[in-house]
């Protein structure tokens, strides 16, 4: 006899408990003029704003390498606590939490050698955590990207973030179309 598989667990919203850490959002180091700012809002099916989502951003350094430095997550060895970044290297992750209103704001330089950042959504009533991509408009490469050209324009367009001002883009994440506006395109990586 077998049994039925036990059903999933969502990945929310107790990972707001452990997850986020102070400062998650200030990718760029303090000072650098060339610091972009992302922002925007997680809505759900209904159009309403998601207040207890978690966003990850991973991206390459202005230069293209990937290693990134050390210290988004650091512990202190002697107590556990958080020690977090340096405030001068850049690592290359970001985690950000929505606020109340499903708002967040990520501070990160202009990746190099790629047109996007890299965006890991966590959120309540999700299975699976969900991957995606803010792709910058103006950046080299975005009009001759491969994911971006085999999509159809109103898929593409949940993928471009819009300029609001100089060195600030919006970028909302749709969970699920509202019969307004379409869905977020997700990723699948296997």
């Amino acid at each position: 006899m077998s049994l039925p598989p036990t059903p999933s667990q969502t990945v929310g919203p107790f990972y707001g408990y452990a997850l986020p850490f102070p400062d998650g959002e200030n990718v760029a180091p303090a000072g650098r003029p060339d610091t972009l700012t992302v922002h925007g809002y997680v809505y759900d099916g209904a159009g309403d704003p998601v207040p207890d989502a978690l966003l990850e951003f991973w991206q390459p350094a202005p230069d293209g390498s990937r290693s990134g430095a050390p210290g988004s997550l650091r512990r202190d060895p002697v107590t556990g606590g958080f020690l977090g970044r340096n405030g001068v290297d850049f690592t290359g992750f970001g985690r950000v939490p929505t606020d109340a209103d499903g708002h967040y704001a990520l501070r990160t330089l202009p990746p190099g050698g790629v047109p996007y950042l890299s965006v890991i959504v966590f959120a309540r009533g999700l299975m699976r955590h969900l991957h995606t991509r803010v792709y910058l408009p103006d950046a080299p490469g975005t009009d001759t990207d491969p994911l971006l050209a085999a999509l159809e324009p109103d898929r593409r367009a949940t993928l471009l973030a819009t300029p609001e001002r100089d060195r600030v883009l919006r970028f909302d994440i749709r969970l699920q179309g509202d019969g307004t506006h379409e869905e977020t395109v997700f990723l699948a990586f296997e």
